[in-house]
């Protein structure tokens, strides 16, 4: 073997490349990035499935301590040592560490970069891990499980941003309810509103997931009293969210009354009532959107559900220009 050969696969051994994976969570930003940002926090959750972590120093400010330790189940412990590189609240992350054996040796050494977005449902959370290997007899078998552990992980972390919305564990029955209304006038006839409400090539326009990082699995409407709609797609992380609506009352250009379930995966977060009024004046059309929700079993709405509402409104006012 060459010089030149060998040296680009020891560099191939010593990059992998980078994992990516997301996870969104039916918490406003500000929570799910909360999980982060103390020891005691990040103790419940920064550990696959059967791991634990046994201390953790938390510092959130750059140049700040973010260090766990984390104890795999035959009783070993390494330690992911580093700081924090970048801290934008409610929006980005990024830390380098090394982690080590237990006997202090570096193993490998990731650049861990997380970004929070809005999403339907509530918070998208994307990691993107960079690694440089320093053993790689230890440290590449470890890199090569991480999109495993971290999806466990991330497990851990939805049952820890539940608790912190006040649900103790997953298992605890609870409802939250809430309220909002929001009111939105676009430069279009009544009759171009009502359509992108209830004709389904126009609604596909401004009511989905967000481009890019959403599937559509499954869509259809029947906008009549009695009539259903259904909205399910896959994000990235793999969660799958599932809209499922009943018209109760339709007056054309007039009225929607419907109710509606939340589903994220197999699991029903919400049940919600919600009611749209159109009203024409000088060629413009004012919409009034009044939602009462009940969200359950810890998935605490804390304002996000008004949030993306608010969001979708805006792109149905985007929609009407096409």
């Amino acid at each position: 073997m060459s010089q030149a050969t060998r040296t680009n696969k020891d560099s191939a051994v010593a990059q992998p490349p980078p994992l990516k994976i997301s996870r969104v969570f039916h918490a406003p930003r500000e929570t799910v990035f909360k999980a982060w940002s103390t020891a005691e926090h990040v103790r419940r959750w920064f550990s696959p499935e059967r791991c634990s972590v046994s201390d953790a120093k938390v510092l959130m400010q750059v140049g700040g301590a973010f260090e766990v330790c984390m104890c795999l189940p035959d009783g070993t412990k390494h330690w992911m040592r580093g700081i924090f590189v970048e801290v934008v609240p409610h929006s980005r992350l990024a830390i380098g560490a090394d982690v080590e054996d237990d006997a202090g040796k570096r193993l490998f050494r990731a650049l861990t970069e997380v970004d929070f977005a809005d999403a339907l449902g509530g918070t998208r959370m994307d990691v993107t891990q960079t690694y440089t290997i320093h053993d790689p007899s230890i440290a590449a078998p470890m890199v090569a499980g991480a999109a495993q552990g971290w999806s466990t992980t991330l497990d851990k972390l939805q049952a820890e941003v539940m608790r912190i919305q006040g649900s103790a564990e997953i298992g605890v029955r609870s409802v939250v309810h809430a309220t909002f209304h929001l009111q939105r006038t676009y430069d279009a006839p009544v009759a171009r509103v009502w359509k992108a409400l209830t004709d389904a090539q126009a609604k596909q326009k401004w009511f989905a997931g967000t481009p890019g990082s959403w599937q559509l699995l499954e869509r259809h409407m029947d906008v009549r009293v009695g009539g259903s709609e259904r909205l399910k797609g896959r994000w990235d992380g793999g969660v799958v969210s599932t809209f499922d609506a009943i018209y109760h009352d339709v007056i054309p250009n007039e009225r929607l009354v419907y109710s509606y379930v939340m589903h994220l995966n197999d699991k029903k977060i919400s049940v919600s009532l919600a009611t749209m009024q159109l009203q024409a004046e000088s060629g413009k059309t004012t919409l009034k959107v009044s939602e009462q929700g009940a969200f359950l079993d810890g998935h605490d709405d804390a304002g996000s559900r008004e949030h993306g509402t608010a969001k979708l409104l805006d792109a149905l006012g985007a929609s009407l220009s096409d």
